[in-house]
């Protein structure tokens, strides 16, 4: 089968890859959709941490929000689930350890992250082994496009629910990217005042067609009151800001990953009784996605650009984008459809 793999930094290609066999407990997933995400884009350059831990090592396959067909079975899967239509968690946990036990298998130490950590191989191929405990049934009203974005829908979700906001009041998504602007659509579907920040760039613009809300810049951002802030900016200036324009006792969201550390005063968390909660994986909120994807109460396919072929992705992780694909964040991917 054809495969999509990274050899090193800035360095990849397509090859004929063996095709994977069901181990048990297992599926093989023809692959319809997947999604191209910053993650990649730093697999791609070199910049991700987990290759400089060791959690991650070239030759690498990458891709992580997909959905499929279910293709082949191994022992004690259920042969029912030939011919479904699934999307899947990133997080595969060791399932013995105590984390696991919790409910916590995203938080793992021994766990593989599909097309990210632990040799995993990702869904930019045509076929893609996963464990069927990981494995989500897609209703029939979801198509490929809104099957493939589940899995950042998962995300977005689970910073919603840590803002923990009632409808009326008030959020502010701090970077329009794709997880802030489904974050924004999500907090939107249930009453919530949206507010946008972001730089003055192509990005903003392509939220304000949107209307989810106001999109401001730094410099015109009105002094209202914030009672929750997503930060899924991954800038380094911004965790900061967050804690300094939410309101007391509010909370603040961290979902985005800067690429050095960002330096934020503790003090500001607790003389204002601010709770911030981070937000690893969509674990715990590929379900609800799905649910409210699948309701027509979130409608995130305007975030697609553009679908590419296997042979294109390396041009779409280092940013070249033709005029035609227009400022949509979001890139998908058909490793079925030939270059």
């Amino acid at each position: 089968m054809r495969a999509f793999v990274i050899t090193g930094p800035g360095q990849a290609e397509t090859r004929d890859v063996p095709p994977p066999e069901p181990r048990p407990g297992q599926v093989v997933v023809d692959v319809e959709r997947a999604g191209v995400c910053g993650t990649d884009a730093e697999l791609f350059s070199g910049a991700m941490t987990y290759l400089h831990t060791g959690q991650a090592r070239y030759p690498i396959r990458i891709g992580h929000e997909w959905c499929g067909v279910v293709s082949a079975v191994g022992e004690g899967a259920d042969p029912g689930l030939l011919g479904v239509r699934v999307t899947g968690d990133t997080m595969l946990g060791c399932g013995h350890c105590d984390r696991c036990a919790a409910g916590r298998h995203h938080l793992c130490a021994d766990r593989y992250e599909i097309g990210i950590r632990g040799g995993w191989p990702g869904a930019l191929a045509e076929r893609l082994p996963v464990p069927v405990s990981a494995l989500y049934e897609l209703p029939g009203t979801l198509d490929p496009a809104l099957g493939a974005l589940v899995e950042p829908g998962g995300n977005a979700l689970r910073a919603v629910r840590a803002a923990r906001l009632s409808p009326g009041q008030r959020l502010l998504v701090l970077g329009p990217g794709t997880i802030g602007l489904l974050a924004a659509m999500l907090a939107a579907a249930q009453g919530v005042e949206v507010h946008l920040m972001g730089r003055d760039d192509p990005s903003l613009a392509f939220a304000r067609t949107l209307d989810l809300g106001p999109a401001w810049t730094r410099e015109t951002l009105p002094a209202l009151s914030y009672d929750a802030i997503v930060d899924a900016s991954g800038a380094t200036a911004l965790p900061a800001l967050a804690a300094e324009l939410v309101e007391p006792g509010g909370h603040v969201v961290y979902i985005g990953i800067a690429a050095e550390p960002s330096l934020l005063d503790t003090r500001a968390l607790v003389l204002k009784d601010v709770t911030a909660t981070g937000i690893l994986s969509a674990s715990g909120g590929l379900e609800g996605a799905i649910e409210l994807y699948a309701s027509g109460k979130v409608d995130p396919r305007p975030l697609i650009a553009a679908t590419v072929t296997l042979e294109e992705v390396a041009h779409v992780l280092t940013g070249r984008r033709p005029p035609g694909w227009g400022d949509a964040p979001k890139i998908h991917v058909n490793p079925f459809r030939a270059g």
